[in-house]
């Protein structure tokens, strides 16, 4: 296979949110310095999240200024409410915004309560508040989480989750990233609705984002890849999921593991524009950030290079 994706680098927002633990801010930039070193062109820097309900990103606007902003990287900020768009907004105003901002909603009306704490009418109107508040000046990435599957309702409707990033779409998003928040999907649920969404919205980035809850992010990964996919995020080490302080799902919460999805499109002849020493680097860092081994199979058993590398 001769291929190219992109990969979001997401163990500094979306991995960090689950730490109970503070992780000191320039602990934090120096994460973020060697993702870019490493050759990620996209990656989750911090969340604009309420300090009360997501202390972890307290430091959003001094991580933010404390990176180096280079062209071709692109730093993001999740935003959950436009008062987190205002902050951003105030952030690019001083020269040190992020480039992107992920504006959120989720696919279930459960999710939506327990998430973000109002409905899901609701949330579409503050996300349509959200974009004319960006007026332009950022790249806008839709989330719709548990598109499929809620912790709550159980399954999710694909129809749905096509009506929400239609949405996203008609709002003007640049992309799309379609959550497994409690990793229930299945690769065939997975190559439904990735194939469903690029008939429906031909060229629209469409991002997979797994969990790997009960081990199956790999193989969701493959066949979004399979069925056109070429945008993914993933965490290093695993890392990830919902905040520390929310109760629901079960087990391993986290990401789809950086090394080992980085490893196998390595090695399938995927390339991923990731230096793999510096991306193994990278991984001891995340390591050492959190002081305890993490979830990457690659992480202790080395990368499986691909024959043109070798």
């Amino acid at each position: 296979m001769t291929d190219a994706v992109t990969i979001c680098e997401c163990f500094a927002r979306d991995g960090l949110q689950h730490e109970p633990t503070f992780v000191p801010t320039e602990t934090k930039i120096a994460l973020l310095e060697a993702f870019a070193a490493a050759g990620f062109r996209r990656i989750e820097a911090t969340g604009y999240s309420h300090p009360r309900w997501v202390p972890a990103f307290a430091d959003a606007s001094e991580v933010l200024a404390g990176v180096t902003h280079r062209p071709g990287v692109a730093f993001k900020a999740t935003c959950p409410n436009p008062r987190a768009v205002e902050r951003a907004l105030a952030d690019l105003e001083r020269g040190t915004g992020a480039e992107e901002l992920s504006l959120l909603v989720s696919a279930s009306e459960s999710h939506t309560q327990k998430n973000l704490r109002t409905t899901r009418e609701r949330q579409w109107e503050r996300v349509t508040e959200m974009v004319a508040l960006a007026g332009g000046r950022f790249r806008l990435i839709g989330v719709v989480s548990v598109a499929f599957g809620c912790p709550f309702e159980g399954r999710v409707d694909p129809g749905r989750v096509a009506e929400d990033v239609a949405r996203f779409v008609d709002l003007g998003a640049d992309a799309v990233s379609l959550g497994d928040t409690t990793g229930v999907a299945t690769p065939a649920a997975v190559a439904g609705l990735f194939t469903r969404l690029e008939r429906a919205h031909p060229g629209l980035p469409v991002i997979a984002h797994f969990h790997n809850t009960r081990g199956t992010a790999i193989a969701n990964a493959v066949a979004a890849l399979d069925a056109g996919c070429r945008h993914f995020d993933s965490a290093l080490g695993g890392v990830g999921g919902h905040p520390s302080k929310i109760g629901y799902g079960a087990g391993l919460t986290g990401n789809v593991c950086t090394e080992d999805l980085v490893s196998l499109l390595d090695a399938m002849g995927v390339d991923t524009g990731i230096d793999l020493d510096a991306l193994a680097a990278a991984s001891r860092a995340c390591e050492e950030a959190l002081d305890r081994p993490l979830h990457s199979m690659v992480a202790r058993a080395g990368f499986a290079r691909s024959a043109a590398a070798a």
